[in-house]
């Protein structure tokens, strides 16, 4: 079986036809009907987190199932499904304990796969290799969508949504009533804002340096919004918390002087919650008694804790419901073969998700 797929050997990345192996035994095959852009994959193809070369990246996608491996039940050829990155063995002591993001089970995510170029392997980045016609995963990455749900917008709840959404929702568990602050307010920033709204805050404050994502995040559910190159940024928090700061701040972005800014947003008992990740040996100085004096918590967020054969239905129920944005997080749609242009956009600050549609 063959399909076009765009490469990295860094950047840019070229579009190419590879082999790509029927499904083995737990896989299937996925034709790709469209699959979103993630900071992400960027930062992978530019080699901020390691990993090997060439690839293909991608892992924010939806299409139909075109194949079905031995050993797998629940789905059939024509399924519409959404695809993730998240491949749990569903017997580690963290998929029994509901964590299947943290799956134990060493699965290399720059595995050779079922790719070949030129007779040569290929690494299916993030188990998932999604920019690209075709795409054969572990059945556990994939969730069945209903046909009334646009393929690119379900794209999305493959990474930016769940991540924003379930970090506010799953890992932190927002109650009823809170303040939250969120700081940046890119697509998993806007989903953070939108979960936020979902779990009934009180007051949703957005930082960003962009007065066009401050926009975004009003129009997403932000009740206040504030430039984040502010000094006085916790002062602004406080006043509209009553004095307390933040019962809860979200860092989406990966930027490690992020972090230490929403350490002071925090208010005492507050919990900070960092989703964003920074490159590979960037650190961030704090005050261990300060945070203990204050009873910080202090949370990591890996896919928004998500369970997606849950969460995915429940996200998509509320879409249907009105409560979710999904067609309004698109920013623009291009062929593969325009790719690096998308990519383009994406590091100019002038897209929220750009979305490849076959």
């Amino acid at each position: 079986m063959k399909a076009a797929v765009c490469h990295a050997f860094g950047q840019p990345l070229a579009v190419e036809e590879v082999d790509i192996a029927p499904p083995a035994r737990g896989e299937i095959g996925v034709r790709v009907a469209a699959c979103a852009i993630c900071h992400s994959d960027i930062h992978y193809a530019e080699g901020a987190w390691g990993g090997t070369l060439p690839a293909v990246y991608g892992h924010e996608a939806a299409g139909v199932v075109e194949a079905v491996g031995p050993g797998v039940e629940g789905f059939a050829t024509g399924d519409r499904v959404v695809v993730t990155l998240i491949r749990a063995c569903g017997r580690c002591g963290n998929c029994a304990a509901g964590e299947p993001a943290l799956c134990e089970t060493p699965h290399d995510p720059d595995r050779a796969g079922p790719l070949t170029l030129r007779g040569a392997p290929l690494h299916q980045a993030m188990h998932t290799g999604a920019f690209a016609e075709r795409v054969v995963v572990h059945a556990t990455q994939a969730v069945i969508v209903d046909d009334a749900v646009p393929f690119d917008s379900a794209a999305l709840l493959a990474c930016g949504v769940i991540t924003g959404a379930g970090a506010v929702m799953n890992t932190a568990a927002v109650r009823p009533g809170s303040d939250v602050a969120v700081i940046g307010c890119g697509g998993v920033g806007l989903n953070s804002i939108q979960g936020a709204v979902l779990c009934g805050a009180r007051s949703v404050i957005a930082l960003d340096v962009s007065e066009a994502k401050l926009d975004a995040a009003r129009a997403f559910g932000a009740t206040h919004v504030h430039d984040a190159r502010d000094p006085d940024a916790a002062g602004f928090v406080r006043s509209i918390t009553g004095g307390r700061g933040a019962g809860y701040v979200f860092v989406t972005v990966g930027i490690g002087a992020a972090v230490t800014q929403a350490l002071g947003l925090a208010a005492r008992g507050g919990t900070v919650v960092l989703v964003g990740m920074p490159a590979s040996g960037d650190t961030v100085a704090m005050d261990p008694g300060a945070v203990a004096a204050d009873g910080l918590r202090i949370l990591g967020s890996r896919m928004g804790s998500a369970r997606i054969a849950t969460d995915i239905p429940r996200l998509i129920a509320f879409y249907h419901q009105g409560r979710l944005k999904l067609d309004e997080l698109i920013s623009g749609r291009y062929p593969l073969e325009a790719i690096n242009e998308a990519i383009g956009a994406v590091n100019r600050g002038e897209a929220l998700r750009n979305v490849i549609v076959f």
